[in-house]
């Protein structure tokens, strides 16, 4: 007899595994469906695990750093590749086990296997072979994304790397090229490069990080260039070469051609959804440049089928996913209230050395929209705490609607803006103007300060430069 649910999710990344346990929460018969690991990418093969390794880069680096810390080391502090490597393994195989537990404590049924839509609510999974079907009134599709690859680039784990085998060196490289600076690109160009291996990074775009506000992204440029690596926007990647020592990528800028030789490339130019072998022809479901076509309950144009995640299309962040998970269940389920997402409410951040984090639009895209703006900045250089910090690198900028106060947009570079960013959105949230956002009483001595500062810069008011 054919088991039935109340909900089934397809995909257990931070999306689909989070569905799972509101609906579940919300006493709904749930089951998920996983091919590979519980969690998916991000917390076996993304988000988490180069966040691990890049924290061992940060301790090397503050240990070369170590003297003007007062720290008095007997000799120059040496990497350790293979124990960084397995200290995020690690990480990892813990994170799965801790959603393997919240999958039992919530009693949300495991279901292993490949899962393709059949219609009617009916679903296929096929685990090596061996196919089950079930039945489920409502199916929300969190299949994820996958790396991107470019003609001629195909990955083949030797000499031309995706995030997965970047995260895995079994030696240093001594050198590197990275193609794609977004946040992927520039975590791994950070994390080699204070390593020990020569970077160089190729940018379609005419500047790193894209997306962020350009003030943002030309001080990073600049902080990058600082730590040795080369980067050269504006570059066309066209085909590569087999050398002696690696491989040579030819690539034009401004009309000219130039290369770039090197051990390893990393591929990081973006992702491409995981709607292959879905059955979604035996709906009516609709797909753009592999990315599920959703409305804003992320609503696909199958009645009971929704898509959430990197699937149906950007912001691709984790913490997106899961927010659009909670929805969905919450909107099955038939809670009151249930809103839905802003995606310029949602913050974003690159963990690089300086931090990058941002919320909201730039002040490019502020104008492009029509909106009258007071820009406020503050440097670190002005924040006691980043000072006593030895990370006086760095700003805060905020965008503040002229009319209304509306906070539009808050960009930031320097220590720990990926943990400060969170302000700026709660303030976004809950809709706060320049008035709330001066008036309250921040900490002393801490880098939040620095929000506060940039607040009232767009006034004339900073107290601190």
């Amino acid at each position: 007899m054919m088991e039935n649910y109340q909900v089934l999710v397809i995909g257990a990344g931070p999306g689909g595994y989070v569905a799972a346990i509101r609906a579940a929460q919300l006493g709904l018969k749930t089951a998920i469906v996983e091919r590979a690991e519980l969690g998916g990418v991000c917390l076996n093969w993304g988000c988490l695990p180069t966040k691990t390794l890049l924290r061992s880069t940060e301790i090397l680096r503050l240990a070369r750093e170590g003297t003007s810390y007062g720290l008095v080391l007997d000799s120059a502090p040496r990497f350790d590749l293979t124990t960084a490597v397995k200290r995020s393994r690690d990480v990892a195989k813990q994170l799965n086990r801790g959603v393997q537990g919240l999958m039992k404590k919530n009693k949300v049924t495991v279901l292993t296997g490949h899962a393709r839509l059949l219609g009617k609510g009916k679903v296929a999974i096929d685990n090596a072979g061996a196919e089950q079907k079930v039945q489920a009134k409502h199916i929300i599709l969190a299949t994820g994304a996958r790396a991107r690859s470019i003609p001629g680039f195909e990955p083949n784990s030797e000499s031309i790397w995706t995030a997965r085998e970047a995260m895995m060196p079994e030696v240093l490289p001594k050198s590197i090229t990275v193609i794609g600076a977004g946040a992927i690109g520039v975590e791994f160009a950070s994390f080699y490069a204070t390593a020990g291996s020569k970077v160089t990074i190729l940018e379609a775009s005419d500047r790193i990080l894209p997306v962020e506000d350009s003030e943002i992204s030309d001080m990073l440029a600049e902080h990058l260039r600082k730590q040795g690596i080369e980067i050269h926007t504006g570059a066309s990647v066209e085909n590569q070469e087999t050398t002696t020592c690696g491989i040579k990528v030819n690539f034009t800028k401004s009309g000219s051609s130039q290369s770039v030789e090197a051990e390893k490339v990393i591929l990081a130019v973006g992702i491409t959804g995981n709607v292959e072998g879905l059955g979604l022809e035996n709906t009516k479901i609709q797909v753009d440049r592999t990315h599920i076509i959703v409305n804003e309950y992320c609503e696909t144009d199958e009645p009971d089928i929704y898509a959430i995640g990197d699937i149906a299309g950007p912001p691709w962040l984790a913490h997106k996913a899961s927010h659009e998970g909670v929805m969905v269940a919450e909107l099955i389920a038939g809670v009151e209230d249930v809103h839905a997402l802003d995606p310029k409410s949602v913050p974003s951040c690159t963990y690089c050395h300086p931090q990058v984090a941002s919320v909201g639009i730039t002040e490019k895209q502020a104008l492009e929209q029509g909106f009258e703006v007071d820009i406020g900045r503050f440097p670190f250089l002005g924040n006691g705490k980043a000072l006593s910090l030895g990370e006086p690198e760095g700003l805060v900028k905020t965008v503040i609607d002229k009319k209304t106060g509306e906070l539009l947009g808050a960009h930031m570079i320097g220590p720990e803006v990926t943990e400060l960013i969170s302000t700026y959105t709660l303030a976004r949230t809950l809709e706060t103007t320049e008035v709330e956002l001066m008036q309250t009483v921040f900490p002393h001595p801490t880098l939040s300060e620095a929000l506060h500062e940039s607040v009232l810069a767009a006034y004339g008011r900073a107290l601190h430069i």
